[in-house]
Parts: C-alpha cells; sequence; structure tokens
C-alpha cells in the first residue's frame, strides 16, 4: 500500500493532510513532516506585530491534531530529498520513504538578497512567521516611548504585498488610537511599479483606492523601489522610472522598519535535479504534479507561477488562501485517482481572492483569473471586510481544530464575497 508523505504543515500541508486521509483507504498511510511542531495562521501575524493578538492565539500543536486522524507527524526539518529512490533525510539523519511526496513547505525568506535586511543580524523586521511578528512586537514597545520615523513595504522581487498594506494600514491605526500618529511619519516603500499593483497588475480600481486611503492617512509612498541596502536608520533605495531608467535616489530615514522579502526554494527542495526553477520553485504541470518527478506533487507558495507582468522593478505573482486550497485539493483527488488506476485530471482554480485587513476597515478583492483579461476583477472596501477578516480566522483556526476537510475558504469567503457582490 501507499505511503504519502506531507513536507510542510501550514496553511497547505494540514488540509492536504486531512483531505488525503479522510479520501484514502485505510490502508495507505500519510505522514507530515515540518521543521517546527506548531502550525500558524500566517494571516495573523500583522496583528501579533501591535499586540493585537498573542501568539497562543493564532498557533495550534500539529501533533495532537493529526495523530487522532490517524496521519504519523514529524517534528523535523528535511535536510535532502532523493528523487530516484523515493526518500527524505531528516534534520539528525533519519531517513523516510515514500511513494508520494507532496511538497507544501512554503518559502524561504530572502533576506540576504539585500544588505542590511531581515530581523536576523539586520535592521528590518518581517511579519512572514509569528516569530518575526513577535520580534516586531518587542521593539515596537520600546518604539513607543520614543517614536520616529517608520517604512513598511517590499523588497525588490517580492511577490506578497497584501501584508505589506495591511501591516501599514494596522500601524497607523494603532498609532492613532494611541494618540501618537502624529509623531510617526510613514512612508510605504515598494517594488511595484504603483500603488494597488498588488503583484497582480491591479485588480478593479486597487490603484486609486489605496493611493487614496495612503492619502487621507498620511501615508508617503516611493513605487518601482530598488532597496539596495539598509543600515541601522536609514533605508537606501533607486527608484526606477517606467523604462527601467534611474529616476531618483532615495535614503529614507526609519526608527522602525517592516520590510517583506523576495522569496526563494527552500534548499532541500531546490536541490533537487529538474524539480525547481533558478529560484527554488517547483514547476508543475496542470494536475499540480512535478514535471521531472511523477510522484511528486506541490502546492502553494513554493511552487513556480510566472509574473502577471514584466515590471521595472522584478514582482512575482502571490498566491493567496483559495489559491492555495484548490491546488491542495487537486492534488488529494490526483493521487486517490492515481491509486485507484484512474489518471489525473483535477486542477487547482488559479483565482486571487483576498479579505485584507485595514486596521479600522478592510479592502478584499477577486481576481478570476489570476491572470488578466479576467472574467471578474472586484475590489471594495468597507468595515465588513475587517469584520469578516476577525470572524474568518476564528472559523478557520476551528476548523484544523477539528480536523477539517472540506474547503474553508470556499465554504467561507466566496459565500461572504457572492453576498456582498450581489448587493453591489
Amino acid at each position: 500500500m501507499a505511503h504519502i508523505v506531507i513536507m510542510g504543515a501550514g496553511i497547505g500541508g494540514m488540509p492536504a493532510a486531512y483531505e488525503l486521509r479522510e479520501q484514502l483507504d485505510a490502508a495507505h498511510s500519510v505522514t507530515v513532516v515540518s521543521a517546527t511542531d506548531y502550525f500558524q495562521f500566517t494571516p495573523s501575524n500583522p496583528w501579533v506585530a501591535v499586540g493585537w493578538r498573542e501568539r497562543s492565539a493564532i498557533t495550534l500543536q500539529i501533533a495532537p491534531l493529526l495523530e487522532r486522524k490517524g496521519i504519523r507527524f514529524i517534528a523535523k526539518a528535511v535536510t535532502q530529498i532523493d528523487a530516484e529512490a523515493c526518500r527524505l533525510t531528516l534534520d539528525g539523519g533519519d531517513t523516510l520513504d515514500y511513494d508520494y511526496l507532496v511538497i507544501t513547505t512554503g518559502p524561504k525568506l530572502g533576506f540576504d538578497e539585500v544588505p542590511g535586511a531581515g530581523p536576523h543580524g539586520g535592521h528590518t523586521h518581517s511579519v512572514c512567521t509569528v516569530d518575526h511578528a513577535e520580534q516586531f512586537w518587542a521593539d515596537y514597545q520600546a518604539f513607543l516611548d520614543n517614536p520616529g520615523p517608520v517604512v513598511v513595504g517590499a523588497m525588490p522581487g517580492a511577490s506578497c504585498f497584501g501584508p505589506a498594506y495591511e501591516f501599514a494600514f494596522i500601524l497607523d491605526t494603532d498609532l492613532r488610537r494611541r494618540k501618537l500618529r502624529h509623531k510617526v511619519p510613514m512612508t510605504y516603500v515598494s517594488s511595484e511599479p504603483y500603488i494597488g499593483h498588488l503583484g497582480l497588475g491591479g485588480v478593479g480600481d486597487s490603484k486609486s483606492m489605496l493611493e487614496s486611503e495612503f492619502r487621507s492617512r498620511d501615508i508617503k509612498w516611493i513605487t518601482s523601489a530598488r532597496t539596495t541596502s539598509v543600515e541601522a536608520d536609514r533605508m537606501h533605495v533607486t527608484q526606477l522610472d517606467d523604462l527601467g531608467q534611474v529616476y531618483k535616489e532615495h535614503e529614507v530615514p526609519f526608527k522602525l522598519a517592516m520590510m517583506l522579502p523576495a522569496f526563494q526554494g527552500v534548499a532541500p527542495v531546490a536541490a533537487v535535479p529538474g524539480l525547481c526553477n533558478p529560484r527554488g520553485f517547483v514547476l508543475i504541470d496542470e494536475f499540480q504534479r512535478s514535471k521531472a518527478w511523477r510522484n511528486i506533487f506541490s502546492a502553494g507558495v513554493c511552487v513556480a507561477i510566472p509574473p502577471v507582468e514584466v515590471t521595472p522593478v522584478p514582482t512575482g505573482a502571490p498566491k493567496t488562501g483559495y489559491m492555495i486550497e484548490t491546488m491542495v485539493t487537486a492534488i488529494a483527488r490526483n493521487i486517490v485517482d492515481e491509486l485507484a488506476g484512474r489518471p489525473a485530471t483535477a486542477r487547482g482554480t488559479w483565482n486571487a481572492i483576498c479579505l485584507a485587513d485595514m486596521g479600522d476597515t478592510g479592502a478584499a478583492f477577486v481576481a478570476l483569473p489570476q491572470i488578466p483579461p479576467r472574467n471578474v476583477n472586484w475590489f471594495r472596501k468597507g468595515k465588513w471586510v475587517h469584520l469578516a477578516k476577525i470572524a474568518f480566522e476564528k472559523y478557520f483556526l476551528a476548523k484544523m481544530r477539528s480536523g477539517h476537510s472540506e474547503p474553508v475558504y470556499e465554504k467561507y469567503v466566496l459565500k461572504l464575497l457572492g453576498i456582498v457582490r450581489l448587493n453591489d
């Protein structure tokens, strides 16, 4: 009987384990391998960074959740993948054989691509992990006693811009509540060619709506920004024009900075011959299967997706929760079909659907499909998005605790957005 190993236990890996376990015969075994022993609800990290959430509210211990479903869990990092032998080597030297491998590791964070960047030995913060969010919160508490300029944004090559916008607005809201906003000049610095690009070439009226929101909150911005280096109190930024030529050089002062990095593939995945592109992202076909290794599937941020368009400063295409969920569902169905002797036919729906918190309001967008031209190109702002995201956090974590196998984003977000669009 088959042994399916899932590498990674995040928003892709956990649902993959639940769906596979429910759909497979008990004779087949499912194992999840993760470098950490906890699940974190990554979308809530910006709230942790300003003290609106505690770590315990958005993390779950993985082992008891999986084990009660009959899924084995190993809390160790994978150090090597031998795709020819179908074997993983784990931290400490243990090995694990598989019949099918599902890679849902998420990315390696490319802080090293910009000198002086990153929370480990650098001068910028991140909200990519709950650990990073807690580091910001620790420094933020000291900052509140002696505030100064703040920079928020995304480095060259970044693909996940939504959390940068969220964090800028959340930070603005928190400072206003503390009556300190007037002491904190804020600048948004991004590789996007314009505000509201989002790595998607814009969605609906995202450019004018987000520019308006920045103006109303007195947040300055620099776009087409190639951040070249970071010092302890300043960021060096080269701004390009539409032709990719140098337009202006900036030295942006800051006392606190949160810059999302570019993503790379994790080392053991990137090292497998023929598996990945030069950035280390897994090359997959329309069925989420590796183009080089037919028993390897992949979903989430770690898969290779081309940019929506060429931009003066490189930007990538985001992978939203709904998109990841449909990838995972396709993988589960395709593995089940292959084990039953049927050809793989299920495909992920590469659509971008997102609820973005803005502190005291929020923005929702739908891009169907992600790459233009689109059947749906919709962007709306309102207090209802802020409330919906809070409710979705509770809904998603409850489903994780209960061992859900149904599509969470489809059940919650799509129905919510369907109701809103009917009332437009």
